[in-house]
């Protein structure tokens, strides 16, 4: 019952303090540059998933994206 309390009351403590652990982890192995990209690719993965469950759409707009690209760069004009 003490470690639902817990959860119910420090939930985003205890996931920090094992992210950090997890974090520290990866430095103390692999080194600073690569846990970099490592909490990159992580945060890039979040903000993709929390855009679907908040059903936000597509960060990237590729039509738009289509259409800018061939009015911008016509090979002939």
């Amino acid at each position: 019952m003490l470690w639902k309390e817990m959860w119910g009351s420090h939930r985003g403590r205890i996931v920090g303090i094992m992210g950090g652990v997890l974090f520290g982890i990866i430095y103390l192995i692999s080194g600073f540059w690569d846990m970099l990209f490592f909490a990159l690719v992580v945060f890039i993965g979040y903000t993709f998933g929390k855009r679907k469950d908040l059903q936000q759409g597509s960060f990237f707009q590729l039509r738009e994206a289509v259409q800018w690209l061939s009015e911008r760069w016509r090979p002939f004009k």
